[in-house]
């Protein structure tokens, strides 16, 4: 799945969530160590209870001829509701009863069950809890009588329950409440701490979207200083000394680049004159009424070459040199439909063994911009698709109108593509696709270079898509406003497209 299933939260979320799980976890054990605490307290009390309502049982119950009577227990004054009293003799219940919450009823018999329970108990000094069945848990004590019988008495430990529900349902109340306004404080507390690390970003999202790739850069962007004792008060300077150390950088690379296109464009510049001398003598060599060695004529033919070679490879250089420094191209009416025919068909003369196809709009498409410049976009392209290219290659030049209005022009090929590693930086200079192609082609790596800044200079766009057997070179330039009018001349769009349907045959 391209979505993640878990995003991570905010630190800001974090940071109130782990708030509000610390004090849960103290609000936890405030409540468990109250809720033990008071318990015991109570308990304590009903034991001393248990043992002022045992000892007013005993007297209630003790009688010189052991015989059974329910109702001597519920006749002693203050015993309290649920209050248990039983005599066990000889391992049988001889008297039980439980004083109920009726005036008129003021006891009531345990069952069965809870009398064969109270049969099974034994003396004890110490208070115990046991639960007896249909009344419950009951804290009870065990006396032994005058005449070797139990004399049972028992407090139910409800109310106890009772209370401790009570609290725990109190605290809970208070605790959601402590929770909820914990919450609220602790997120408005937080957003504002860190309110300048948010500030930090916002710098640094900002200066991300600064064109720092090429061109004089400045980074007047600065966070916020903080507290310098604080965590964020320290990203704050630290981000900042970044910032300045980047602007100090990219302005000695601008200086860097500035000194290299002066030097490549004086270079260029003086290179021009001497390349013209070489080649001159050449030709003025060859041209001699004396007659020449083979050894001779292949010298001054190889001179002649590699010295209009250099001439264009000084000219490429002049011409980026110039598109660097930023210098204003011309802003004519250009038509394109014309000048791709054109380009199309100066490349099939230059490599028939390739096929060339045209596909063109019924109606021609101009744009504003240098004309000799847009030519040489379209012939550098070519030129690329041709020798980079086995013989027998499809090339197909396309232009069309988007529906924005622009002017898209598309040379693609059936060849064995862009090498991958190659692809990313094939724009830049020097770069070449096949380095021994290039060496035997004469190459220099500047013709894609060249292309781009053309295009960037007209304010457009080019894009490459390259796999096997399908490569497009993709440019976009913006249309005039005269682009979508017909041109005036009805003989030349014939001529256009008898040369497309015959040249070349789709």
């Amino acid at each position: 799945m391209s979505e993640r299933r878990f995003q991570t939260p905010r630190l800001r979320t974090q940071l109130v969530a782990l708030l509000l799980a610390l004090l849960v976890v103290a609000f936890v054990l405030v409540a468990l160590v109250t809720s033990i605490a008071l318990r015991g307290f109570l308990i304590e009390r009903l034991d001393q209870q248990l043992a002022a309502a045992g000892d007013r049982f005993s007297l209630s119950l003790e009688h010189p001829d052991g015989d059974a009577d329910n109702n001597r227990f519920s006749d002693v004054a203050g015993q309290a509701t649920g209050t248990l009293g039983a005599r066990v003799l000889n391992g049988t219940v001889t008297a039980a009863a439980v004083v109920g919450r009726d005036p008129d009823d003021r006891s009531t018999a345990p069952g069965s069950r809870a009398r064969a329970q109270l049969a099974t108990l034994t003396a004890s000094s110490h208070p115990r809890t046991i639960r007896l069945e249909h009344l419950g848990e009951y804290r009870i004590i065990v006396n032994r009588g005058q005449d070797q019988d139990l004399l049972i008495t028992g407090l139910p430990e409800h109310p106890v329950d009772e209370t401790i529900g009570r609290l725990v349902g109190i605290e809970a109340v208070v605790f959601a409440g402590a929770l909820a306004l914990a919450g609220i404080s602790g997120a408005f507390f937080v957003r504002l701490a860190l309110r300048p690390l948010n500030r930090v970003a916002e710098t640094a999202s900002r200066v991300s979207d600064l064109p720092l790739s090429s061109g004089t850069v400045s980074l007047p962007e600065r966070a916020p200083e903080g507290d310098p004792h604080t965590e964020v008060g320290t990203l704050s300077t630290a981000f900042n000394h970044m910032l300045e150390h980047v602007e100090s950088s990219l302005h000695q690379r601008q200086a860097s680049e500035e000194r290299l296109r002066r030097f490549i464009a004086d270079a260029s510049h003086e290179l021009r004159t001497p390349v013209a001398v070489v080649r001159s003598h050449a030709e003025l060599a060859r041209r001699t009424g004396g007659p020449l060695t083979p050894e001779v004529e292949r010298s001054l033919t190889r001179i002649g070459a590699e010295s209009e070679r250099m001439g264009h490879l000084v000219d490429d250089l002049l011409l980026l040199a110039r598109l660097d420094t930023g210098r204003p191209l011309a802003h004519d009416e250009v038509d394109l439909t014309r000048l791709v025919l054109d380009a199309t068909s100066d490349a099939r003369v230059a490599g028939p063994q390739h096929r060339w196809q045209l596909d063109l709009p019924r109606e021609p498409i101009a744009v504003d911009g240098d004309e000799h410049a847009l030519h040489q976009v379209l012939a550098n392209l070519l030129a690329n698709a041709r020798t980079h290219t086995p013989d027998g290659t499809t090339v197909l030049v396309s232009l069309q109108r988007t529906d924005t209005g622009q002017a898209r022009i598309e040379v693609a090929d059936d060849g064995p593509g862009v090498p991958a590693p190659v692809l990313p930086g094939i724009f830049e200079r020097f770069v070449r696709a096949d380095q021994a192609r290039s060496a035997s082609t004469g190459s220099s790596g500047l013709g894609l270079a060249i292309v781009d800044a053309i295009v960037r200079a007209h304010g457009g766009t080019i894009t490459v898509t390259s796999r096997p057997g399908d490569t497009r070179f993709t440019v976009t330039l913006g249309a005039s406003r005269s682009s979508e009018e017909d041109l005036d001349d009805d003989t030349d769009t014939t001529d256009a497209d008898s040369a497309e349907d015959e040249e070349f045959p789709r």
